[in-house]
């Protein structure tokens, strides 16, 4: 029996090293990159980011094949889902003003291999959407000289019968990025005037066609001669939800930049409400006029907004709409582009990912390294994957990257801030931490008995409670969870909320269709994981929170996240079987560079506490009586024997 002892201290420590979680530092605002981007300059970014294919491809896309003219109410619902999530990112976005989005979020408070998922799946969202952007650019050119580029390459390359793939090579998909990524690579300055410039003439564009799209409207376009408003029901209502969140991607770069913002705690939450305002509103007027327009059922999925123009009979705005569609779908590239080289250098920078890509241009300031190699990787998904495929793979990861920042939150809000004590605070002075000691989740070592004694009459007489804690007027009832350290149970209650609404959604999508449950265990079903969802919810709200802070915090804690877990989820369960068999195999392939490299050159190894040579020592374990919290602890080398002092106190 004892032969398996060693094996299982080996499966602890391994455990361990995935759940670590990230040590902030002291000063967040210190940095290799250059802070120069306002509250416009991130504005723009995040509206640059949404408000391009989405608009010009994706509307007219859902409208034809998802949901007819109800894809107005499919943007409703996509908008607001993307504004609790959004929320989410603003707190973290101020709180942790560094480079890295979700990825970073997940690592400061979940942990490591969850933060790496997360990472490893972002990558995979900014690609494709970039890619996706791409060819919806190349399309909409193609369009304006009437296809010829198109009949060019499949006449003198040739043209592919092969699923999930383009029908011909994209070889203008493919330069167009090739030469954002040239821009994108001179500096954080560059890329944002470029990007004031192509998102000033979209909206332009963009209130144009709100105008002459009024003007052109036939409300007959939504009678039932035409097939009514809701054509494919609710169920297509929801398909057309999951499939427009690609369009709300966007607000992700303002996160994502927070390490280049000159005040982050102001512009990140500012920027983010901003431009996720005006994003929704532009998608939702928008997919009105376009379905007044021209009926749904005749749309082009390719060019929605310019064919409805020239059908109309005014080729000369359609042609209008098509440049102006071009700078629009220039802004999603440029955010792409920016944002996915930091997520990169943010992984690399912790050691979880390959050490090349954390190399900052001395001059520009900018990870060069990252921005031209997946540059390339961009290009080459363009050149040959289909834009539908890409899109229908963009939405589970941003889904998931959605679920998991809502979920660390929750996790964030109900523990003890984690800081990095070898760090000073800027200026050399201490920060509250500091001053106040070390947090109570860790061990106090004591000189002397006597100091310990004055340390456990001052805990007593405190009557503030640590984040994670019980609140005093539920300790009657829930006294058994006093004995917990702050903050587990509020993570096994997180846990539990996630699997309770992974079985509810599974219940609602599937009770019905695949499953076949009769009426009364469909309810019975309902009615329970409905409980446990309750139930966790409320087991958290009865612990105490972080106080509000002078950054931005997220309202409704934890009903707030918890709605954006519940329905994330639901809309990932709405995506298709072969979405997931791709995304399990992208996840397979990330547990393999995680298991292979990442985890062995993580630098939270660094940051291991080393043993100190003391002959004796007191520790005081927190929330615990005094007989407890007084233990003597000796040195490996030692013998095991119990010092007077401590005998004498147990006595």
């Amino acid at each position: 029996m004892a032969r398996w002892l060693p094996r299982s201290a080996n499966l602890t420590r391994f455990c361990q090293k995935l759940s670590r979680v990230k040590t902030l530092e002291e000063d967040m605002m210190e940095t290799s990159f250059n802070r120069c981007l306002s509250t416009i300059d991130l504005t723009l970014l995040g509206i640059g980011g949404m408000v391009g294919s989405g608009l010009y491809v994706l509307t007219g896309t859902v409208a034809k094949e998802i949901a007819g003219p109800a894809v107005i109410v499919s943007f409703i619902i996509a908008g607001f889902a993307s504004l609790l999530a959004a929320l989410c990112y603003a707190e973290f976005g101020a709180r942790v003003p560094k480079t890295g989005s979700a990825y970073m979020f997940t690592y400061v408070s979940v942990g490591e291999i969850w933060a790496f998922l997360i990472g490893w799946n972002v990558l995979l969202e900014y690609m494709i959407g970039g890619a996706a952007v791409a060819r919806a650019w190349s399309g909409y050119l193609d369009s304006i000289f009437n296809h010829k580029i198109k009949n060019f390459t499949e006449t003198h390359v040739g043209a592919w019968q092969v699923p999930f793939l383009a029908r011909y090579p994209d070889f203008l998909a493919a330069a167009i990025l090739l030469v954002a990524t040239t821009f994108i690579s001179f500096g954080a300055k560059v890329s944002s005037w470029l990007n004031h410039v192509f998102s000033a003439i979209s909206m332009g564009v963009i209130l144009f066609i709100l105008i002459m799209g009024f003007i052109l409207a036939q409300p007959k376009n939504w009678s039932a001669q035409e097939g009514g408003f809701t054509p494919y029901g609710l169920s297509g209502i929801m398909a057309g939800t999951a499939t427009c969140f690609y369009a709300f991607v966007g607000f992700d770069v303002i996160a994502a930049s927070s390490e280049e913002a000159r005040n982050p705690q102001r512009a990140v939450p500012r920027a983010i409400a901003f431009s996720l305002g005006l994003a929704t509103g532009a998608y939702i007027l928008v997919s009105v006029v376009l379905t007044l327009m021209v009926p749904w059922h005749t749309l082009d999925p390719d060019s929605a907004l310019a064919d409805a123009f020239y059908r109309r009979g005014y080729a000369w705005a359609g042609f209008l709409v098509a440049a102006g569609s071009i700078c629009a779908m220039n802004t999603v590239l440029l955010s792409n582009l920016f944002s996915l080289p930091r997520i990169v250098y943010a992984m690399a920078e912790d050691g979880l990912f390959f050490q090349v890509f954390s190399r900052v241009h001395p001059r520009t300031q900018v990870p060069v390294v990252g921005i031209v190699v997946f540059g390339l990787l961009m290009a080459l998904l363009a050149l040959v994957f289909d834009l539908e495929a890409l899109v229908q793979f963009l939405s589970i990861g941003t889904l998931l990257a959605y679920t998991f920042v809502a979920a660390s939150i929750i996790v964030l809000r109900f523990q003890q801030q984690k800081v990095d004590p070898r760090v000073p605070a800027a200026g050399g002075r201490p920060s509250p931490e500091t001053r106040e000691g070390p947090p109570a989740s860790e061990l106090k070592e004591y000189e002397s008995f006597s100091d310990k004694l004055q340390l456990v009459d001052r805990d007593k007489s405190k009557e503030h409670r640590e984040p994670g804690q019980l609140k005093a007027a539920f300790e009657p009832y829930l006294e058994f969870l006093s004995d917990f350290y702050p903050g587990e149970v509020v993570t096994v209650a997180v846990v539990t909320l996630m699997v309770s609404a992974i079985c509810l959604c599974s219940i609602l999508v599937f009770g019905n269709t695949h499953l076949h449950l009769p009426t009364w265990s469909y309810s019975l079903l309902l009615v329970l994981f409905s409980l446990v969802f309750l139930l966790s919810l409320i087991l958290i709200w009865a612990h105490e929170q972080q106080r509000s802070t002078q950054t931005f915090q997220i309202p409704l804690v934890p009903l707030s996240p918890a709605l954006s877990i519940i329905l994330n989820i639901y809309l990932m369960l709405k995506l298709s079987y072969m979405t997931w068999l791709r995304f399990a195999i992208w996840l397979l392939l990330g547990l393999l560079v995680y298991f292979g490299y990442g985890i062995w050159h993580s630098k939270e190894n660094l940051r291991e506490p080393q043993p100190q040579s003391l002959s004796a020592r007191y520790v005081v374990f927190p929330s615990s009586s005094l007989e407890e919290r007084v233990q003597a602890v000796q040195p490996s080398s030692q013998p095991s024997a119990s010092p007077p002092d401590a005998d004498n106190c147990k006595r």
